[in-house]
C-alpha cells in the first residue's frame, strides 16, 4: 500500500502558474512521465531522483522562480 501525504505544494504552484502536467513533461530533458507527475501532485511519495527530475523541468520553465524541493514537496 502506497503512503500518501495529501495534495502537495507543487499542485498549487502549477495551478498558479497555469502549468499542466504535459507542460512539465515536455520541458523535461530526462525521462519524466505523466504518471509520475500525477503521483507527485497528489501526494504519493516519489523517489528523490524523480523529485529532482520534476524540479529540473520546472526550473527550465520558470527559471526566475528559483524553486527548491521544499517549494514542491512537504515530505
Amino acid at each position: 500500500m502506497a503512503i500518501e501525504h495529501g495534495v502537495q505544494p507543487i499542485d498549487a504552484l502549477m495551478n498558479a502558474l497555469a502549468l499542466s502536467n504535459a507542460d512539465v513533461v515536455a520541458a523535461s530533458t530526462r525521462q519524466l512521465s505523466f504518471k509520475a507527475m500525477q503521483k507527485g501532485r497528489k501526494g504519493r511519495i516519489l523517489t528523490p531522483n524523480m523529485q529532482i527530475k520534476i524540479l529540473e523541468a520546472l526550473r527550465t520553465l520558470k527559471p526566475e522562480r528559483n524553486l527548491t524541493l521544499k517549494d514542491l514537496f512537504n515530505y
